[in-house]
């Protein structure tokens, strides 16, 4: 089980396991005074990469005390979107739309500031890209609009027009690229990953995933 703050996730490598588990929480919860919303509730099946390990293309609905538990093929988790074949390209969406979404905010609010203003507010907001380095498995479509996405905010944010060279405003900005930022996300994650004490994060580096 994985918990964060009201946030909990239960893994198991069967059916009859997580079923066994979801009654041993919901016997449990009433000591904590928890309530566990059935509508934010969900359960997702991963299959295992080889084929032949299939036991089973579809499952009885799990239940939570008398309430039949709904079944999703994606999940948002701490801002995080999981799917069901560990593909990252929903993930990636999410972010395209949250950079937007920061975006149109700076220039409705901050638009006539000075460059220096600015430059401090696009590090801010829009050099943070959320879980980058959790990203392996994507298509190389996704992480290009992605890309395309970054230049186009930050030209409509410092004003270039739509066919300036990205490399000039890059050098004058003084703002990383986006090769750059998720190379350097990806090394400050892999860094802290191998660096974490957590039993379970060190499990799953022997295990090297």
């Amino acid at each position: 089980m994985l918990a964060y703050a009201d946030n909990i996730v239960i893994l198991a490598p069967s059916w009859a396991a997580l079923q066994r588990l979801i009654d041993i929480f919901s016997s449990h919860i009433h000591k904590i005074d928890m309530i566990c919303n059935i509508k934010k509730t969900v359960y997702m099946v991963f299959q295992p990469t080889c084929k032949q390990k299939i036991v089973a293309k579809s499952f009885p609905q799990f239940k939570l005390r008398a309430s039949h538990i709904a079944y999703v093929h994606e999940f948002r988790y701490l801002g995080h979107i999981i799917t069901d074949d560990f593909k990252d390209n929903a993930d990636i969406t999410r972010e395209i739309c949250s950079l937007f979404y920061r975006t149109n905010m700076l220039i409705c609010r901050f638009g006539k500031c000075s460059m220096d203003v600015k430059r401090v507010l696009f590090r801010s907001y829009c050099l943070c890209l959320y879980d980058t380095g959790l990203w392996k498995f994507y298509k190389t479509t996704v992480i290009d609009k992605l890309k395309s996405a970054y230049n186009r905010c930050m030209k409509m944010f410092f004003g270039y027009s739509r066919y300036h060279s990205v490399t000039q405003m890059f050098l004058d900005l003084a703002i990383p690229s986006f090769e750059t930022l998720i190379k350097n996300s990806r090394f400050t994650f892999m860094k802290m990953y191998n660096g974490c004490s957590n039993q379970l994060v060190a499990y799953l580096r022997v295990l090297d995933i």
